[in-house]
């Protein structure tokens, strides 16, 4: 969401949560919009955030969608009980 605020202003966002037979999903899709004011540096971006989900095991996909807006996917392995 972070993101979406920085880089997308004026967009609609959606957050989906799938929990899955093996791993927990999180998808953060926005509608793309004007970067916004904080769009310069400052933060770990999605290069902090894919380490932190590497920690539990986790990828994190991240790319633009075909109508413009931008999508992060991260995939969290759940442990067996």
């Amino acid at each position: 969401m972070t993101n979406t605020t920085k880089h997308a202003r004026g967009a609609s966002a959606t957050v989906t949560l799938a929990y899955e037979p093996d791993a927990l999903r999180i998808d953060v899709t926005d509608t793309g919009g004007a970067p916004g004011m904080g769009a310069v540096g400052g933060g770990h971006g999605l290069m902090g955030l894919r380490e932190r989900i590497a920690v539990y095991g986790g990828t994190l996909d991240t790319g633009p969608t075909p109508d413009g807006g931008y999508r992060v996917r991260a995939l969290i392995p759940l442990e067996a009980s």
